[in-house]
């Protein structure tokens, strides 16, 4: 039967690893606090579970790799709990993991729950007719109009975006939806790839402390609050780096190359 630690207890267990890890770098410490600490994902996760469809074991194993990234990254002698460090890093994994596993385009909420409706109806309706049910007997089982369920199944038909590689003629099995569309701007991708390399090189000259804000902030979507947590500095210092990084990398790239 495992015992339940005293907040104090577990605060003096995470320091003994943290400083064991510290020195050796032991996976085996490092597992020992994943392990310690696992009820911090599990709290991260519940919060998600009833905004998404996707399962508990899948996002506990995401939220273990931010969880990770926190253990690797913390510094004990900075003084602030690993708690609050960890949270940010836990949080931001499950939220870019969702985002990447998400629709491209977004419906409104009631669509979303109209659907979810339809699929019992329709297999109640099939049970009972011994048939596929018709879109008028299920809009009214429903209690909307027939537009208004055309228009659901519409907006989940079109959730994800047509791939332009596919073939958009019968006759010709080369050609392509994408052959059919105008590039007025064929240069767009090489351009943006561009930018980005500036953007690293900028980011890359400013000072340590302007530049681990401005990645918290705008690469790994923090708050400044989370932010100011994680660097143990005030909110307010975090804004003001954030706006002394953005001064200095707009003069660190010439006006010309945007």
């Amino acid at each position: 039967m495992t015992t339940l630690k005293t907040h104090s207890e577990y605060k003096q267990e995470n320091e003994k690893l943290f400083v064991n890890y510290r020195q050796n770098r032991d996976l085996r410490v490092r597992n020992q606090i994943l392990e310690l600490n696992m009820g911090l994902v599990r709290k991260e996760v519940c919060h998600w579970l009833n905004q998404c469809q996707e399962n508990y074991d899948d996002l506990l194993q995401v939220g273990c790799i931010g969880l990770i990234r926190a253990i690797d990254r913390y510094d004990i002698e900075k003084g602030f709990a690993f708690s609050s460090f960890a949270v940010p890093y836990v949080r931001g994994e499950i939220q870019h993991y969702l985002r990447d596993k998400g629709y491209s385009i977004r419906i409104p909420r009631r669509c979303l729950e109209l659907k979810n409706q339809s699929n019992r109806i329709v297999r109640k309706l099939r049970n009972e007719l011994n048939r596929q049910p018709t879109d008028q007997e299920i809009a009214r089982e429903l209690g909307v109009s027939l537009q208004e369920w055309h228009d659901v199944k519409l907006a989940h038909q079109n959730r994800e975006p047509i791939s332009l590689d596919i073939n958009a003629n019968d006759e010709d099995e080369r050609s392509t939806l994408g052959d059919c569309l105008p590039d007025h701007q064929y240069r767009s991708f090489q351009l943006a790839q561009e930018d980005k390399i500036r953007l690293q090189n900028a980011l890359s000259q400013l000072e340590d402390g302007t530049r681990k804000v401005l990645e918290f902030v705008f690469l790994q979507d923090l708050t400044q609050k989370e932010t100011a947590d994680i660097l143990g500095v005030s909110v307010i210092t975090v804004s003001r780096r954030i706006k002394k990084g953005i001064v200095k990398m707009r003069n660190l790239i010439k006006p010309d190359e945007f």
